[in-house]
């Protein structure tokens, strides 16, 4: 009678197990798949400025940038001279903005756009932590 407990038990608590580590690889699968931007993705972008900015010039991009259709937020620093923005994929795009940015201001200025080393670098909370193997596997598996 014992045995066959024990037998039991140990089916029971495998077959949970099996059963639980089937939901967690979908689950991971399905939260680690591309998705098309909808109305609620936002992108952050960025420009760095090649000239002085004062903070009257910051103001000026800021108000202006703002005022493009698809810009959710700005953030502007004049000692640093980059220009830092979110925007809805949807509505528009950094090149498009930037491209106007230019024209419109005509400040001398381009779109950093990370490296793939810089990619790789990208997130530290993601590096090599045990949720990234395992999403790593899954990925693999699927």
């Amino acid at each position: 009678m014992k045995r066959k407990t024990v037998k039991q038990i140990l089916l029971w608590g495998g077959g949970i197990f099996l059963c639980l580590t089937v939901v967690l690889a979908v689950h991971i699968y399905i939260v680690t798949r591309p998705k098309a931007p909808d109305a609620h993705t936002r992108i952050m972008a960025r420009i760095d400025i090649k000239q002085p900015l004062s903070q009257q010039d910051a103001d000026k991009i800021s108000s202006w940038m703002y005022q493009q259709q698809g810009i959710d937020r700005v953030m502007v620093n004049p000692q640093s001279r980059i220009v830092v923005f979110t925007f809805f994929p949807v509505k528009t795009s950094a090149n498009d903005i930037v491209h106007n940015f230019k024209t419109a201001l005509h400040y001398p200025g381009d779109r950093y756009l990370p490296s793939a080393e810089e990619m790789k670098q990208g997130c530290p909370a993601m590096g090599a932590s045990f949720a990234s193997k395992i999403t790593g596997i899954v990925k693999y598996i699927f």
